[in-house]
């Protein structure tokens, strides 16, 4: 993994100790966020992906204990580093049995902790390779659903390997039972995103106000109910596929906001106003003949 890849989010309340870590980090090419606070660093984990957190135990309003556990409920693959003055080391060694992958005592030692860093990045590389094997497996898995011998369904499998080495968008039409989603992640597994995840939803599930919202993500308050920032699954399946079950039922509305995104692979959170770019391959299946449905 390359520094420029791994993203470092410092939160510390001595902004002395969050400016010279940021900047220790930068020399190195590591992708670096600050935050003063353990709300400061909740929001911007909600915002942004971060690989490593560096967190300071003794912070106002919630400590880095606290704050540890929240960041696993947000994505327990996180690596958590605390940093704790002597006085404090048992502390640090108790958030080690509740999860954190190991502590850095104050005033910080340049040199231990960029031997601190690099096995957490290593660490990070191992879980990530175990995450990609484990999706190999499901997808494995998938394809020996796929069960035919017929000469339809060899053309099937034909044309999913043909289209699997492009990265054109791809509609699969057919009745419901008879496998689309399988062909989809048959398609994504053959691909070169297959590295990435491939995020489903289906589009007949929703109504057309919540479909938006679990489409695109929202900010917090950007409607009644939303307490908290939330991605949406356009921005879970950057770099890999994205998944549009029952394509048919969206709205004239809503295919016209996919389609901006489509050309323009960037769009916004429900309420905000930061422009987030994006970048996977959307592959369609319905049971409808939508060509009649246009003439209709």
């Amino acid at each position: 993994m390359r520094p420029k890849d791994i993203g470092i989010l410092i939160v510390d309340d001595e902004a002395s100790i969050r400016n010279s870590l940021q900047a220790w980090f930068k020399m190195d090419g590591y992708r670096t966020e600050v935050a003063e606070n353990a709300y400061d660093a909740l929001k911007k984990l909600q915002e942004e992906s971060f690989d490593i957190v560096l967190v300071d135990i003794k912070m106002p309003e919630m400590d880095g204990i606290e704050l540890q556990k929240r960041i696993k409920e947000i994505d327990k693959n996180i690596i958590t580093i605390i940093i704790t003055a002597y006085a404090t080391v048992e502390t640090a060694i108790q958030a080690m049995k509740d999860g954190a992958f190991d502590y850095i005592t104050k005033p910080i030692d340049p040199d231990e902790l960029s031997r601190l860093i690099r096995k957490a990045i290593e660490q990070r590389r191992l879980i990530a390779e175990n995450i990609l094997l484990r999706g190999k497996i499901e997808e494995l898995q998938s394809l020996d659903e796929i069960i035919g011998e017929s000469t339809q369904m060899r053309k099937v499998m034909e044309m999913v390997d043909m289209v699997a080495g492009t990265d054109s968008t791809v509609m699969i039409r057919g009745e419901s039972g008879t496998g689309k989603e399988l062909i989809a992640r048959a398609i994504h597994a053959r691909s070169k995103r297959r590295y990435f995840p491939i995020v489903t939803i289906n589009c007949g599930a929703y109504p057309e106000g919540l479909l938006e919202s679990e489409l695109f993500g929202h900010e917090k308050g950007a409607f009644t109910g939303a307490m908290y920032t939330r991605k949406g699954k356009l921005e879970m399946a950057n770099k890999g596929t994205l998944f549009l079950d029952e394509v048919g039922n969206i709205s004239l509305k809503m295919q016209m906001d996919l389609l901006r995104v489509l050309e323009t692979k960037r769009f916004t959170r429900l309420g905000g106003e930061k422009v987030i770019e994006v970048d996977f391959r959307v592959i369609s299946a319905t049971n409808r003949d939508l060509e009649q449905a246009v003439k209709e």
